[in-house]
């Protein structure tokens, strides 16, 4: 079966106007979210519209990626203690047992989906069913195509994970470490740690080494001296590095002097799931 419905014409007069219709379909599964595209032609005039008005009717029929009696899938990656994945399907942590509470209180019905940080972010870009992820930032950039609850935890101050190569300054100040222009520092593609760091990042323009690996990956590339250091929440700092197989005093936990509160994450939800959805959920969060 070819991908979309056939092209269907209406007749009209010798003036004619045509009307592009791209409905898409988001047809999810535990396993994957496939993407149906379906284009329907219309040519338009007079009388014809009445058709038309029809056939739009009965398309509204089919499966609809707006509609609000589906199962809102709520993605998450596996990051203790953040997020952890349990026996029976259900996930927990800092940032998974408030939203799974939220959900259950406010009888909305949900489906967990365990996917990389990247695809969830495309995901919740691009998705038309109803799709969230736990535990993200918020930023200006992120409120173009997102919406996001209230927040369902604040981080600890980050710290710095680095190989025992690396010198810090005596006075521990993140802004003069960014200063330094023989650093070298690990991040996660597309990834925000925080305002703070952020804009320090962008400001002073360090070398920066990307990677689409989780933190219990980097951990290992720190050791392999492919990058100076990496931010990490001090929450899962010592979780991290014992999982990548190493000894607390094999690499450095650098507390920086001007490191600001950790920031608040939320759940971070694409624009099909309804603003009442949003705000129920909102009713039954509460972290502070």
């Amino acid at each position: 079966m070819q991908d979309g419905f056939s092209q269907y014409v209406i007749p009209g007069h010798s003036s004619s106007l045509l009307l592009l219709l791209n409905v898409y379909i988001d047809m999810s599964t535990h396993a994957n979210i496939m993407t149906k595209k379906i284009s329907l032609s219309i040519e338009k005039t007079g009388v014809p519209f009445l058709k038309a008005g029809i056939l739009i009717c009965l398309l509204a029929g089919l499966p609809s990626a707006f509609s609000t009696d589906r199962k809102i899938v709520v993605a998450y990656n596996e990051r203790p203690p953040y997020l952890i994945s349990n026996a029976d399907g259900s996930v927990s942590g800092l940032t998974a047992t408030p939203v799974a509470r939220a959900f259950k209180n406010a009888h909305i019905d949900y489906v967990w989906e365990k996917e990389p940080t990247n695809r969830q972010l495309q995901n919740i870009r691009e998705s038309l069913g109803p799709y969230c992820g736990v535990g993200w930032f918020k930023n200006p950039e992120r409120e173009k195509f997102a919406k996001f609850t209230k927040p369902i935890y604040r981080d600890q101050a980050s710290i710095l994970v680095a190989n025992t190569d690396f010198k810090a300054p005596g006075n521990n100040l993140l802004t003069d470490i960014l200063n330094r222009r023989d650093i070298r520092i690990l991040v996660k593609s597309q990834y925000s740690y925080g305002q703070y760091i952020d804009a320090l990042i962008s400001k002073m323009k360090p070398t920066l080494v990307q990677t689409t690996a989780e933190n219990i990956s980097m951990i290992r590339m720190i050791m392999a001296n492919r990058a100076d250091f990496m931010f990490i929440s001090e929450e899962e700092a010592a979780y991290s590095i014992e999982q990548a197989g190493f000894a607390p005093n094999e690499l450095q936990l650098i507390h920086v002097r001007d490191m600001p509160e950790g920031e608040k994450r939320y759940l971070m939800c694409n624009k099909n799931v309804p603003d009442e959805v949003i705000e129920k959920l909102n009713q039954f969060i509460v972290f502070e």
